[in-house]
């Protein structure tokens, strides 16, 4: 543990952000899980809800730092791509 008052308080801050960081992960995770059950079972309109609600989340988090801009992009390419390949 840091000695030093600011140290000490940067030490709770990072702490602070690594958990909103962490719950922000886990729930991008827990959609795009929902989205890929919603494509296996070739459901479209909750497919289509879900990836606007995925897209959404993963942009906010690039904003925030948590994904590099063009991850962020990958992540929702590679989705999209999913969605387009049902419906033909």
């Amino acid at each position: 543990m840091a000695n030093i008052k600011s140290s000490k308080k940067r030490a709770k801050t990072n702490e602070k952000k690594r958990i909103i960081n962490l719950t922000r992960k886990s729930e991008i995770k827990t959609i795009i899980k929902k989205y890929s059950e919603a494509i296996a079972e070739k459901n479209l309109t909750a497919a289509k809800d879900l990836l606007n609600i995925a897209e959404s989340k993963i942009a906010r988090a690039a904003g925030k730092g948590l994904f590099k801009k063009n991850a962020a992009a990958r992540k929702v390419s590679r989705l999209t791509q999913k969605l387009v390949a049902i419906q033909k």
